[in-house]
């Protein structure tokens, strides 16, 4: 009976305007998250029904969906466009890994928290996430009308609502950037960051006007279609947590509106979407077609007015998404700190220089990847056969972080780690971090580091590890001594104090050559193996000073559970000179390096393949800093070398190779199922009498379960040996610090 009252309505107002023109029609779109998706599928039904649109208004999600639809894009389009992507990625700002320097890679592998700390203050990010890529993604889809200053010009004239987050006032955006207009109209508040337009801070136009059908009606709309996405009011049984009880709260104001908005729409359309949420977006498909079922219920009545309109819709151009640019001018705005110089080199882009839009992408993730911006927004301009640039940046207002991690592995057991972070502490590009390390094992970092980017930078770099392990005796005492004393395990603690300055270059973004000096003092002494409980035997004392070199190239995906991406890792030791408290030091050289390399057979399956290898130059007898295989973690220091199948430090040498096979399947989403194997052999002088090519003398094998989180890796693995026929268990919690 609705349907055909809401008929004869539209027949006998089309009737009484006969000899006028055709009316208006309005579609207004609603704000509601992910379930937002069922306005593609009522678009998709509007579009096989030839009805004409005259007007566009939305908000939030409504907005998004609305502005792509005014720019060209036809409702089948936008189905497809909306399928593949990654919205884990776009609204979590993810940011590839080959797109941060080297010191914004370690600080996202290695804090689970980071806030700001300004005025020594603790203070909450604004935001989970800045809203970057979805701003790139918005720019680039819109970049076809980049040129159109006033809305009412797109193909369908558009406008969407946004809140003055100062005033709380909506602001009605129908001019200026349609990208910028419909990233602040969806800027959920918590979720996304504010965008500034016009020096006005804007947040979701959901807040204060979530169906702007008077707006529309105001543009001179003489018929309102209406595809409401709203939640209705939650029963007892649904609010059972706090966050139910909040939203419940907040859509006391909308879904009150929405009792006069609705009588106020001629089509009214309300998918049936109880079912999902505001971040159903892995559910995309479903609410889609939810939209579709929706709009086909008042299919009579959108035909009925589709054949009252003299002029069909035109067939919508096929908007393609652009894949190249040709940008020949660079105009950079706002009150930012840094040079012209340095944002171009951090965006690579040089006048009048075609390149690919995801290398143009690339470049913005370069910049943002810095964390010195607390926003990047551009907009594309038409000039002669390409572009200009036009950018605005802001500075970021936090220079000093706080931040947190906690860990535990089977070497140094808990830990907790507290980290003070500092930029332009004494010049522009400088930070200084320091990492207080507490638990079973006391530590500390500190890194002082000059960024110049592909010049020469300059570092300072301390660190204090210190733990306690029964090792292999054959790291500490010589053949003789190990058959005089008959003993092959020593419990001992290790404490080691390094120091070092350094040059750094960068040949390119995940490619840096480091050059410098080192101060180390190692102290090794057990309280057991001496005769006397009171006593501590010391088997090293020593101060080493030593010239180093480091080569890096690192293009793995992720640093702990690669699927594509190549390692290489060179690093070589000049030992000039020691305090020699053994009495037998002469100056030593000792190099290593690892190759690894990553790559996946399905969207599940990755494989990952390395070799490692290392020797000593020279006739020093001090075994302290010989290599020392066993265990399993990341980021050790001096020469000890993760081996499957070992205790931590069992197999030592002057020299070794290894090489190993990693097998990772992803069954469910950051769930991994981990088999590894790994062969070495490792002695003294291996590689001058080959036997590092012969059969491996040593292997063992792993199998585990590992779990990504915000805390880092949570892992169990289960190793064995076949030479020892023992068998041990690895745990892991946290990043690797």
């Amino acid at each position: 009976m609705k349907k055909l009252i809401t008929l004869i309505c539209i027949l006998f107002t089309l009737f009484g305007h006969a000899q006028q023109q055709d009316q208006k029609v309005g579609l207004v779109l609603s704000g509601g998250g992910a379930k937002g998706f069922a306005h593609i599928g009522a678009l998709k039904v509007i579009d096989s029904l030839g009805l004409k649109v005259d007007y566009i208004a939305g908000t939030s999600m409504g907005a998004v969906i609305g502005a792509l639809y005014a720019s060209g894009y036809s409702g089948k389009q936008l189905d497809s466009i909306f399928k593949s992507i990654d919205f884990n990625t776009l609204i979590n700002d993810v940011i590839p890994r080959a797109s941060k320097s080297f010191y914004e890679r370690d600080n996202n592998e290695k804090y689970a928290v980071v806030l700001p700390f300004n005025n020594f203050k603790i203070h909450l990010p604004s935001a989970i996430s800045r809203g970057q890529n979805v701003f790139n993604l918005l720019s680039r889809l819109t970049i076809h009308v980049s040129d159109v200053e006033d809305f009412k010009n797109l193909p369908i004239p558009f406008f969407c609502i946004a809140t003055n987050v100062e005033t709380g006032e909506q602001l009605l955006l129908d001019r200026g950037s349609l990208a910028q207009a419909i990233a602040a109209s969806g800027a959920f508040p918590s979720l996304f960051q504010p965008v500034i337009i016009d020096d006005q801070i804007l947040i979701d136009g959901g807040v204060v006007n979530n169906y702007p059908i008077e707006e529309l009606k105001a543009k001179g709309m003489d018929i309102i279609i209406g595809v409401d996405v709203q939640d209705d009011l939650a029963d007892r049984e649904d609010l059972q947590s706090a966050p139910e009880i909040l939203l419940q709260i907040n859509n006391f104001r909308t879904i009150r509106d929405m009792k006069l908005k609705s009588k106020q729409t001629d089509i009214y359309i309300k998918p049936d979407i109880r079912d999902f949420n505001v971040i159903s977006f892995s559910e995309g498909a479903k609410i889609i077609k939810k939209g579709e079922l929706a709009a086909k219920d008042m299919e009579n009545e959108l035909l009925s007015l589709a054949e009252t309109q003299s002029k069909k819709v035109q067939n919508k151009f096929h908007v393609s998404v652009v894949d190249s640019l040709l940008i020949k001018k660079v105009n950079i705005s706002g009150p930012s700190k840094y040079t012209r110089s340095y944002i171009l080199g951090q965006l690579k882009i040089k006048p009048n220089e075609k390149l690919s839009y995801e290398r143009f992408e690339k470049g913005v993730n370069n910049l943002v990847g810095t964390n010195n911006f607390k926003s990047f927004l551009y907009r594309f301009e038409s000039f002669e056969d390409g572009y200009n640039l036009r950018t605005e940046l802001t500075d970021s207002d936090n220079t000093t972080f706080i931040k947190l991690g906690i860990h535990f592995d089977d070497l140094y057991k808990s830990a907790a780690v507290i980290n003070l972070t500092k930029k332009t502490l004494l010049v522009k590009n400088d930070i200084i971090s320091i990492d207080f390390i507490l638990g079973d094992n006391l530590r500390y970092n500190l890194d002082y580091f000059i960024d110049k980017g592909f010049y020469w930078s300059i570092g300072l770099k301390s660190r204090f590890n210190d733990f306690s392990k029964n090792i292999n005796a054959s790291l500490l005492l010589t053949p003789e001594e190990i058959e005089q004393s008959g003993v092959n395990k020593i419990d001992i603690k290790l404490r080691d104090f390094t120091n070092q300055f350094y040059v750094q270059t960068l040949f390119r973004r995940d490619f840096s050559l480091r050059l410098g000096a080192e101060h180390k003092h190692l102290t090794i002494f057990s309280e057991t193996f001496s005769e006397s409980s009171r006593d501590e035997t010391f088997f090293e004392k020593s101060d080493f000073f030593s010239l180093f070199g480091t080569l890096k190239f690192d293009t793995f995906d992720n640093k702990y559970f690669p699927k594509k991406g190549f390692i290489f890792d060179g690093d070589f030791h000049l030992y000039l000179s020691s305090s020699d408290f053994n009495n037998n030091f002469s100056q030593f050289s000792i190099a290593k390096a690892q190759i690894g390399y990553a790559f996946s057979l399905s969207n599940k399956f990755a494989v990952k393949l390395g070799s490692q290898g290392g020797f000593k130059v020279g006739e020093d007898s001090n075994n302290s800093l010989n290599f020392a295989l066993g265990g399993y973690g990341n980021d050790f220091i001096n020469n000890f070398i993760s081996f499957y199948g070992y205790d931590f430090i069992s197999l030592t040498g002057n020299s070794f190779v290894k090489g190993s096979i990693q097998l990772d399947y992803e069954w469910f989403k950051k769930h991994h199922i981990i088999a590894a194997a790994n062969y070495s052999n490792i002695g003294e002088d291996i590689f001058e009498d080959a036997e590092w090519i012969t059969s491996p003398d040593f292997s063992g094998y792993a199998i585990g379960y590992s779990i990504e989180t915000f805390l880092g890796p949570v892992e169990g693995k289960y190793t064995w040996s076949p030479e020892t026929k023992e068998g041990f268990w690895f745990f892991n919690l946290g990043f690797w610090f």
